[in-house]
């Protein structure tokens, strides 16, 4: 790739995280201003079934947790007082970031504490390769191995652009990820069984406006981008503090 084509993809990617930022900032504001004058009934939502049953209070956006006991695609216990939804493309560099230099901190951090709990949620936006890595992300959960996929793929990401993702790259991802049946891995990833599943994941966003990855909402406060670990960890102790 030329370097022109380096920096074009790179200020298109710069511009999508930008104009994610204006539109969410924007969804925000007019949330909180809806907010005004109602009472503190409005502000507080129940737990959901398997948290705590005292009354909780979430951020602009609400509740985006599920909180299934059988989601392969979560981390943390299914009753953790705090949970981060995770919007995510896995042809993203910026989500690969997330997933080398933040998330393995939030893990020991806060998940294996049994504090956090983060979902994962399919956020595909860069064509063909991504939805049909979405696609594979549903085959290995299947097998059990979704997040030694996730980190397989980001791994080795590049820092811009969007990497070539086709079947054949899937599965040695999968291979590397030790997902045990690779046959029924290739067969899964092709079937697109899962995209109802996709379209679930990606409401949501579409409804709050969230047009890029990667994207954080925790317990309702919305994060777009990668920031530093302290951003992610602030709105994590604070919602804690509350409980």
């Amino acid at each position: 790739m030329t370097n022109g084509a380096k920096r074009t993809r790179t200020r298109r990617d710069l511009w999508l995280l930008g104009g994610t930022a204006v539109v969410l900032l924007a969804l925000v504001i007019a949330v909180v201003i809806s907010r005004i004058g109602s009472d503190d009934q409005d502000h507080a939502a129940p737990a959901r079934s398997g948290a705590s049953d005292a009354a909780k209070t979430y951020g602009p956006l609400g509740d985006l947790s599920r909180r299934e006991p059988d989601d392969r695609r979560a981390l943390g216990p299914v009753d953790a007082p705090v949970t981060m939804v995770v919007f995510s493309d896995f042809r993203c560099p910026f989500c690969a970031e997330y997933s080398r230099e933040i998330e393995p901190k939030l893990i020991d951090r806060y998940v294996d504490s049994g504090q956090l709990r983060i979902e994962w949620r399919d956020q595909p936006l860069f064509g063909e390769q991504s939805e049909l890595a979405a696609q594979a992300g549903w085959a290995a959960a299947a097998q059990d191995r979704f997040w030694p996929f996730v980190h397989e793929v980001y791994r080795d990401a590049p820092t811009t652009g969007h990497p070539d993702l086709p079947i054949e790259a899937l599965v040695a991802r999968a291979k590397a990820a030790g997902v045990p049946d690779l046959d029924r891995f290739r067969r899964d990833t092709l079937s697109g069984r899962h995209a109802a599943d996709i379209a679930e994941d990606t409401a949501p966003a579409k409804q709050f406006g969230i047009i890029g990855v990667p994207a954080f909402v925790i317990d309702g406060e919305p994060i777009i981008g990668v920031r530093p670990l302290e951003v992610y960890t602030g709105i994590i102790d604070e919602h804690l503090s509350a409980r």
